[in-house]
């Protein structure tokens, strides 16, 4: 499993710009099973995204197809880890 951060490099006015591709690529993360949770941090200054089920290189390969990440809008960082406990019914994240 990964806790991925996501700090925002640029204004949010260029932010806004690339939301709509941002979210198109976000929304296929999803669909690929392969994030579990993402949102906003607070204050608005990144966001924070779950993701499981697969390897690293990987993950790193999805994400460098985010849009936020290609226009130098963002930068990523990545922290695996093993959950040794979830809340019932995340089981599927201890993998």
């Amino acid at each position: 499993m990964f806790v991925i951060t996501l700090r925002y490099l640029a204004e949010l006015d260029r932010i806004d710009e690339a939301m709509e591709a941002h979210k198109a690529w976000v929304d296929g993360q999803y669909d690929d099973g392969v994030f579990v949770a993402s949102g906003a941090m607070v204050p608005r200054t990144g966001g924070v995204i779950l993701a499981a089920g697969l390897e690293r290189p990987e993950l790193e390969a999805r994400l460098a197809l985010d849009p936020f990440l290609q226009k130098e809008l963002a930068e990523y960082d990545v922290v695996e880890f093993a959950p040794r406990r979830v809340a019932p019914g995340l089981e599927r994240l201890q993998g």
